[in-house]
């Protein structure tokens, strides 16, 4: 869709701004900490395990130097996720200063606990609907690429509405009602952000990418909503 294309462009145009690049080193420095330590934990455990039943703990080092990649690339979006609801407002206003000055005005930042709620909240509906997705991954396992179809169908729905969410909750006591950004429109950009979060190096700024092109649609739908009514 050209909305979410424009929306896209202009999110990826403002990635040298200052307050944009301090959410995407700090959002990355922690999803990388959060599977470090997971990975540590990891090792410890396995070495415990092996040492209790006399195996070489040499191979706890080598299971979790295979084992934590492994968790990275299934597990990535989500820890990625969850982290940047801490510092979505962040993205969100730096768009809303340089794009849309009197919606920022008017937007009510969201109280750190509110930011840790939409954190557990996104973290568990993508672990809950990731694991219902998985009989039918299953189903279509012999075609090879179905599986991936569906989990990245099921991820794109998701990250549509994270990534519309952030913006949207900032304007929702002044415009109350559903989110503004149509179905098909976050699907789109969901789909593309989840794609882009499968590319080295590229899916490490794809989160923040896509909460800066969520914000576009956000308001510019209530741009057009303002100008209707």
């Amino acid at each position: 869709m050209t909305a979410v294309a424009a929306a896209l462009a202009k999110a990826l145009g403002q990635l040298g701004d200052r307050r944009i690049l301090a959410v995407v080193v700090r959002s990355v420095a922690l999803t990388l900490a959060a599977f470090g330590v997971a990975g540590a934990g990891l090792y410890c455990a396995l070495a415990a395990a092996g040492a209790r039943y006399g195996i070489d703990q040499s191979w706890a080092g080598i299971a979790a130097i295979v084992l934590v990649p492994v968790a990275m690339w299934l597990l990535f979006r989500m820890v990625a996720m969850a982290v940047l609801q801490f510092f979505a407002d962040a993205v969100v206003a730096a768009v809303e200063a340089r794009h849309y000055p009197a919606r920022a005005a008017e937007a009510k930042p969201l109280p750190f606990r509110r930011d840790l709620a939409n954190s557990v909240r996104g973290l568990l509906r993508a672990l809950g609907y990731n694991l219902l997705a998985l009989p039918l991954a299953a189903v279509v396992a012999p075609t090879a690429f179905g599986p991936g179809l569906v989990f990245l169908g099921v991820n794109a729905v998701l990250l549509g509405r994270e990534l519309t969410d952030m913006a949207w909750l900032r304007h929702a006591p002044r415009a109350p009602g559903a989110n503004p950004v149509g179905k098909g429109q976050r699907f789109v950009l969901g789909a593309c952000i989840a794609g882009l979060m499968l590319v080295p190096v590229a899916g490490l700024i794809a989160p923040v990418l896509g909460a800066a092109a969520g914000t576009h649609l956000v308001l510019r739908r209530l741009e057009e909503g303002k100008a209707e009514a």
